[in-house]
C-alpha cells in the first residue's frame, strides 16, 4: 500500500509538473499573438477571421491526498532539489503604448508610404522614403526598419513592387514601374 501511494504522488507531481509547463507555454503563444495582431495593425493589413475567443480553459490545482508524514517531507526534499524556472513576466500595460500616438483621422504609415511612392516617378529606397516622411509629418516618428517592413508588406499585396540594383532594394508603384520597364527594354533593343 505504501508503495501504491508514493507511484500515486509522484505521477501527480510528474503531471502538476507537465500542466505548469503547458500553461507557460500557453502564456507565451498567447503574449506572441497579441505581439503578432498589434504588428498587423500597425502594418495596417486587414486582420484575418480568427476563431472566437473563447476564455481561456484553467486547470485546477491538484487535490491534496492523505500523506503519510515520511511520503510528504520525500516530496518537498524533490520540490526544493527543482530548480526554478524561468517565467515571463507579462505586463498588459504595454498595449496601449503600442497604440500610435497620431489621431484616428490622420493617414496610417500603410498609406503615407503608398502616396509617397505614387507621386514619385522613380524607384526609392527604404531610406529616402522614410527621410522624405519624416520630412513631411515631423509629428511622426518614422523609422527606417518600419518603412521598409511596410514596403515589404505593399510588395506581398501587389501593391509595390521591389527592384535590385547591386546591394541596394527599391520601391516603386506598379504603374510607375512600367514605363521604367519599358524604357530599360527600350535600351536594351537599342544597344
Amino acid at each position: 500500500m505504501a508503495g501504491d501511494l508514493d507511484r500515486n504522488v509522484k505521477e501527480q507531481e510528474r503531471l502538476s509538473g507537465e500542466i505548469e509547463a503547458l500553461q507557460a507555454q500557453l502564456t507565451a503563444l498567447r503574449h506572441d499573438h497579441t505581439v503578432l495582431v498589434n504588428i498587423q495593425q500597425a502594418l495596417g493589413v486587414p486582420a484575418p477571421a480568427t476563431p472566437s475567443a473563447e476564455p481561456a480553459a484553467t486547470v485546477p490545482a491538484p487535490r491534496k491526498t492523505r500523506k503519510t508524514a515520511a511520503t510528504s517531507t520525500a516530496a518537498k526534499q524533490t520540490k526544493a532539489k527543482k530548480p526554478a524556472a524561468p517565467t515571463r513576466k507579462r505586463s498588459d500595460k504595454k498595449s496601449p503604448a503600442k497604440a500610435p500616438a497620431t489621431s484616428p483621422t490622420s493617414p496610417t504609415l500603410v498609406e503615407l508610404v503608398r502616396a509617397h511612392l505614387e507621386a514619385q516617378g522613380e524607384p526609392r529606397s527604404a531610406a529616402e522614403v522614410t527621410t522624405a516622411l519624416g520630412e513631411q509629418h515631423p509629428e511622426r516618428s518614422v523609422k527606417t526598419t518600419v518603412v521598409r517592413t511596410t514596403l515589404e508588406g505593399l510588395v506581398a499585396r501587389n501593391q509595390a513592387q521591389r527592384s535590385k540594383q547591386g546591394s541596394s532594394v527599391f520601391y516603386t508603384t506598379p504603374e510607375a514601374a512600367e514605363p521604367a520597364a519599358q524604357a530599360e527594354e527600350l535600351a536594351q533593343q537599342g544597344e
